[in-house]
């Protein structure tokens, strides 16, 4: 199963974040598309010769055609607000798995407790698409393998 990695990437502890979870989903049996890592970087090849505009293009595609192509859509809501890019990210999966009547799984992974207003929940436009929202790497392991094995998703909220 393909799975698409939405997160906030722009810090030295959050690409590590990342890093660490995508080699531990890969150990699971999960196809990992991690944008850090598989995307378009400015100094990897052919990119590092590209113009900005061009790079940004070509970001931006790739990207799509990711999210387009996964089976399970993983986006960790860490931070004060979510990642803004992850934001749209989200939006466009959860457009083509209403428009495709698709099986695209849409998850969360909230392991920081700090929000942007004291006591606050998401924002409906980032929960509601969300078919589930693990508080922990451990849970979200064991929503991912009761997906694999039936179709569906254990949610207690």
């Amino acid at each position: 199963m393909l799975l698409y990695f939405a997160a906030p990437l722009f810090s030295r502890a959050e690409r590590l974040f990342n890093d660490d979870l995508a080699q531990c989903l890969e150990a699971h049996g999960f196809t990992v598309f991690l944008p850090q890592r598989d995307g378009v970087e400015k100094n990897k090849p052919p990119y590092d010769a590209m113009a900005p505009e061009e790079r940004r293009q070509a970001l931006f595609h790739l990207d799509i055609q990711q999210i387009l192509a996964c089976d399970i859509f993983l986006f960790v809501l860490d931070g004060r607000v979510p990642d803004e890019g992850a934001c749209v990210e989200l939006g466009i999966a959860y457009c083509q798995r209403t428009l495709q009547h698709s099986r695209k799984l849409l998850l969360g992974l909230q392991t920081d407790s700090r929000a942007a207003f004291l006591g606050s929940k998401l924002n409906p436009m980032i929960r509601v698409p969300l078919d589930g929202i693990a508080p922990d790497a451990d849970t979200l392991f064991d929503m991912l393998q009761l997906y694999q094995t039936t179709g569906r998703i254990n949610v207690s909220e």
